[in-house]
């Protein structure tokens, strides 16, 4: 079984529906900070507050270009999501 701390950072991404309207933005492709949080109507204290627990979870990658954030779903993050998914809910044999 996985590192159960690293999965439960998963799980704690996915547990807040603020996080899983930033997921579903980043959906679109890779947003500036300064999108989700027009989008999101947030405070930017809160918006980094979540994209950290995204960002520990490996679920979103970052980049900096200037003085702004650009975020993106990682696709080896979401793929390892599923796998756990998959490994602790799927019956053994």
């Amino acid at each position: 079984m996985q590192n159960n701390k690293k999965v439960s950072t998963i799980f704690k991404a996915l547990s807040d529906v603020n996080r899983l309207e930033i997921l579903s933005l980043l959906k679109e492709g890779e947003k500036c900070a300064c999108v989700l949080l027009e989008k999101m109507n947030m405070a930017q204290s809160t918006l980094s507050y979540h994209m950290k627990i995204l960002s520990d979870s490996n679920l979103v990658e970052s980049r900096q270009d200037g003085k702004w954030t650009h975020y993106k779903l990682s696709k080896a993050g979401s793929e390892y999501a599923l796998s756990v998914l998959r490994a602790i809910t799927t019956p053994k044999d």
